[in-house]
């Protein structure tokens, strides 16, 4: 009984400060992580996290944002972020979804979390994209992996990326 209430209470809502002013909400988190399971994490998949998200999944572990909006592009407009993926045995986990998208990706970029309509939040992981936050349209997917025309950087950086969520205007 103790497990099951551990595990609702990693779940409950939880926050986190980004910036000065910013503030972003998560729900349904799985809870923290250890140094030790990211670095497991990182040694099986050959990638090193950015600083800011392995800070995110030592506290976190994934979860539903909240504001969850975001904008694309001028041309794309916002859109909803659903989920960020989290490391270990739950729905939409970041491996299941490195291994889904592994060859559809272009080389140096990670799924982290998605929208409601099947597109992914990336990460960089390679040193041209480093710590960048890009979202992958699937509509506009190309079977060439160096045709990047379905990539719209969000933000420079995690940080950056989770201080520009907003909720629509009331």
């Amino acid at each position: 009984m103790l497990a099951s209430r551990e595990k609702f209470e990693a779940r409950e809502k939880k926050t986190i400060r980004k910036g000065e002013n910013v503030m972003v909400q998560f729900t349904e988190t799985n809870g923290p992580l250890s140094v030790e399971i990211i670095e497991q994490f990182e040694l099986k998949h050959s990638i090193s996290l950015p600083e800011q998200y392995r800070s995110f999944l030592l506290e976190f572990n994934g979860g539903r944002p909240i504001p969850k909006l975001f904008k694309i592009s001028d041309e794309q407009g916002p859109d909803i972020l659903r989920m960020f993926f989290g490391i270990g045995e739950m729905y939409n986990n970041l491996a299941e979804n490195i291994h889904i998208y592994e060859d559809r990706l272009p080389i140096g970029l990670m799924p982290i979390g998605n929208d409601p309509g099947g597109n992914v939040i990336c990460i960089g992981t390679d040193e041209e994209y480093y710590g960048k936050i890009y979202f992958w349209d699937h509509e506009e997917e190309s079977e060439d992996l160096d045709d990047i025309s379905n990539v719209y950087l969000l933000a420079d950086s995690f940080d950056d990326f989770l201080s520009e969520m907003y909720t629509t205007p009331e």
